[in-house]
């Protein structure tokens, strides 16, 4: 049997002397990685739910250097594509003394650019800078970080229902919704359709790319609260949606963030190279855990990129949920465990520190006042008969950000003054979070803490806000309603947060590309958008920002 290529490939851990390949092939077979006509590595696949995946790892690359490949399935060559418009897909490194640029982005719909799809998505981002990158290259590598919702398990468009209604027939056994995505073949597919554009697919062949899940990889509020949780836990079809979500996270979004060394010592992995057919039990078993047990695994990842350290935080699988004491830590986004990561990566010595969260820390002030209020409320600030409606609202309202989880905010607001003020080992030039989810996107800078602190958001790369909602939205993030804010907050006795930040300017609600690239002690941020819109739109910079 010829085995052909169903996804990928993928370009994934960014190293200064590895590359890492990543897809998915309809079949066993040999994946072979040519370098100049020569093989410079191979891999059998192994398969999960009768899908097959193959993870490639070319060594002894110089920095900074980038070498055209071919991918080959046993004897046929499978990438590039014959008549490809794009250049050729390279092996990309990191070069430690070169300038870096990271691109970021969240909240992503798949649409092609169709009319109906940019009326109402906007423009596609990653689809917009693979042209951009394919036509006018910039100076510098990028890495590529994709900080949530990769796909859309809960909201799919319109070939994912298809797929559902040939797949499941007219009754699902376990009540399933007709219009989400629960098991693993459906997962599959999910991530099949939205990373089978050429020009995306080109683009993640060619660009190292790191990711984390945010809730709609899994489902809307995904551990917003225990309320939410145990909502969740009584529907019969849950514990297949969480086990799938978490297992097809892992084969097609973690596995890759992982370096060859971190790649060896993880059980999962050990466990499915010892699966001489289908590792399904294995991984099923797997995420389980991962959702029964938060502590028992780490999806957070850390990565050196010359003097900038990279730390990408799982601010959703990990949270601690406790309901009565938002103070004692019992409650939290990172859970003991992430905290404990956080501590120890968030130091002194690199000329610059990023951290990648999916949700923002620093929101607009007067939501953030809302949002800690809204947690104090929940835990009975104001008595017991307000706990369910405050419930309520959170989940109406999305307030389940760093701002609705105190401790973490308080926790990190004081590492990240150590770390400025050089208590943490040498002072960084810049402290930088970078996040996506809100659907808008915004610069805002954090005054007082004796160093360079700055919070960017760019969000959705497609997945425009309706006009609808962003007078609201445009509201909450004024000047006006902070009084308001400062005041439910006080009347709960939520403390004054240690860190003070304002907004630049007020929210952009287009789809972006966020840009952030250092240069020694610099570093500049930039926002791409595609102005007119439509399949060959070129995005242009609709501001840039010294940090």
């Amino acid at each position: 049997m010829t085995a052909s290529l169903r996804l990928g490939p993928l370009l994934r851990h960014p190293g200064s002397t590895t590359a890492t390949v990543w897809l998915e092939t309809d079949a066993p077979c040999l994946v072979r990685i040519l370098v100049d006509g020569t093989t410079v590595a191979s891999a059998r696949t192994f398969t999960v739910h009768g899908h097959h995946y193959a993870l490639c790892t070319v060594e002894e690359l110089t920095p900074g250097s980038r070498r055209p490949y071919e991918v080959f399935l046993d004897e046929d060559r499978v990438w590039p594509e014959p008549d490809s418009p794009f250049p050729p897909s390279t092996l990309s490194t990191v070069d430690p003394k070169t300038p870096t640029r990271l691109l970021y982005g969240s909240c992503r719909t798949p649409t092609g650019d169709a009319p109906e799809g940019v009326v109402r998505y906007g423009p596609d981002m990653l689809r917009a800078a693979a042209r951009l990158l394919a036509g006018e290259p910039v100076e510098g590598d990028p890495v590529l970080l994709l900080i949530g919702d990769q796909v859309y398990a809960d909201e799919v468009q319109e070939p994912m229902l298809a797929f559902l209604a040939r797949t499941r027939g007219q009754d699902d056994p376990d009540g399933a919704p007709a219009d989400e995505v629960v098991r693993y073949e459906e997962y599959a597919e999910l991530y099949r359709q939205a990373w089978s554009d050429p020009q995306v697919r080109w683009l993640l062949s060619t660009v190292p790319t790191l990711m984390i899940f945010d809730d709609h990889d899994v489902r809307d509020d995904w551990n917003s609260s225990s309320a939410w949780r145990r909502d969740m836990d009584r529907l019969p079809w849950w514990r297949t949606r969480i086990t799938n979500a978490l297992g097809s996270y892992w084969v097609y979004q973690h596995l890759g963030n992982l370096s060859p060394e971190e790649r060896d010592r993880d059980p999962l992995w050990k466990a499915v190279c010892g699966v001489d057919d289908d590792a399904a039990e294995e991984v099923d078993a797997f995420a389980w855990r991962a959702h029964s047990e938060p502590s028992s695994y780490r999806w957070s990842h850390r990565h050196d990129l010359g003097p900038i350290r990279v730390l990408v935080t799982d601010t959703r699988c990990s949270r601690a949920l406790g309901e009565d004491d938002p103070s004692d830590g019992s409650r939290s986004i990172l859970g003991p465990r992430g905290h404990q990561w956080l501590d120890e990566h968030l130091t002194g010595g690199p000329e610059h520190v990023v951290v990648a969260s999916t949700v923002p820390v620093m929101l607009p002030p007067a939501v953030h006042h809302l949002e800690a209020w809204n947690e104090a409320v929940c835990a009975g600030a104001w008595g017991r008969a307000l706990r369910e409606p405050a419930e309520r609202l959170r989940r109406e309202l999305d307030l389940e950000h760093w701002a609705a989880f105190q401790y973490s905010f308080r926790r990190l607001s004081d590492t990240v003054g150590r770390v400025c003020r050089g208590e943490r080992g040498p002072a960084p030039s810049t402290v930088l979070f970078l996040s996506g989810d809100v659907h808008f996107s915004y610069l805002a800078r954090v005054r007082g803490v004796g160093g360079r602190v700055a919070q960017l958001v760019s969000s959705p790369l497609c997945n425009q806000v309706p006009p609808s909602m962003r007078r609201m939205i445009r509201l909450s993030a004024s000047r006006l309603l902070q009084p308001v804010g400062r005041i439910l907050s006080w009347s709960a006795k939520v403390p004054a947060p240690a860190l003070r930040w304002r907004l630049e300017e007020p929210p952009y609600f287009g789809n972006t590309l966020g840009e952030v690239s250092f240069d020694g002690r610099e570093a500049r941020a930039a926002w791409y958008h595609c102005h007119e819109g439509g399949a060959d739109a070129l995005p242009t910079v609709r501001r840039r920002a010294e940090l």
